[in-house]
């Protein structure tokens, strides 16, 4: 009887060791997601259609500004500033706003002019001389986003150039540093999107929403005409169902900033009423040129209501 019990003690303590061994396995462990494969974010938010979601590193939300790995860190530095993320600046506010990690000083006091028309004065915009003002003012906001997206006058870092996913349907790259981009110089974004307090959204036809307010103005929009009421039914990922989307420039609280239309946290999923959408590029909306609906149009009909459905009088038009 005690030959018995020592042979089960054996036997339970050998068996014990082994799982302890497989549990302390690496390769014995789940796999973890393999880079480049397509991580589907939840479907609660998915509107009618295949929503069929780009590759992405490992299916972190981070997506490219996960740096290969990097993570936080290619931006924010949370010990020594720039000269923690190997970056040489002479900045004396290095570090003191959102822990920034870039060197910012080749930026501060720099005017640039967005696309417009033919003058480079259109849409200028003069960058902070330091980004005390903190990251709720658009102008830092835009400072700190050129620190890495202007690549002339910043040092780029870990940045390839090039947009990590492809561009749907016509397949290749888009650039992703302004001043090196076709066109363009460092003081003048030939084609690229304005913002600043020049490119503020208005109110009234033919080519802006039927709402109140907007315009270079204290008074913020309000999506209450009969066209802009049904478009928010119709695009439930529409940006004016969040936070007010539009930047405050001292008297005009109706510009447009960089994170206007990107959340630079989140590249393949949008979250808004508590609905997740597939998105890309880092775009603030249900924004899916796959599956060969209408988002990609809603996401920029969410400022040029002039050329939605609902401005042509289409008011059962869903997103898709």
């Amino acid at each position: 009887m005690k030959r018995l019990n020592l042979l089960i003690l054996v036997a339970l303590f050998t068996t014990s060791a082994a799982m302890a061994q497989l549990s302390n396995n690496p390769s014995s462990a789940s796999p973890s997601p393999t880079p480049g494969t397509a991580v589907t974010p939840g479907a609660s938010g998915n509107v009618a259609g295949t929503n069929t979601p780009p590759t992405y590193y490992g299916g972190d939300v981070l997506g490219a500004h996960n740096g290969y790995g990097r993570g936080c860190v290619m931006c924010h530095a949370p010990h020594g500033g720039a000269a923690g993320n190997g970056v040489t600046t002479t900045d004396s506010y290095n570090g003191v706003v959102a822990l920034w990690g870039q060197n910012l000083s080749p930026l501060y006091g720099k005017q640039i002019s967005f696309a417009g028309d033919n003058t480079s004065t259109k849409y200028p915009v003069t960058l902070p001389s330091n980004p005390l003002a903190g990251i709720e003012d658009p102008t830092t906001v835009i400072l700190l986003c050129l620190s890495c997206h202007d690549g002339s006058t910043a040092q780029v870092t870990m940045m390839k150039g090039t947009t990590y996913e492809a561009l749907p349907i016509v397949s290749g790259h888009a650039p992703t540093l302004f001043a090196t981009t076709a066109g363009n110089t460092a003081s003048y974004y030939a084609n690229e999107h304005p913002v600043g307090p020049d490119a503020y959204v208005s109110c009234g036809a033919p080519y802006n929403w039927d709402c109140t307010g907007g315009g270079n103005t204290t008074t913020p929009i309000s999506m209450t005409g009969t066209n802009s009421a049904a478009f928010l039914i119709n695009n439930k990922s529409s940006i004016w169902n969040g936070r007010y989307p539009l930047a405050n420039y001292g008297t005009t609280v109706n510009g447009v900033t960089c994170t206007t239309c990107h959340n630079q946290h989140s590249m393949n999923v949008y979250s808004v009423g508590g609905q997740n959408y597939t998105t890309m590029f880092f775009v603030k909306g249900y924004y899916n040129p796959y599956n060969g609906g209408n988002s990609v149009a809603q996401f920029c009909r969410n400022c040029h209501g002039g050329a939605s459905n609902e401005s042509s009088g289409l008011y059962n038009v869903p997103t898709t």
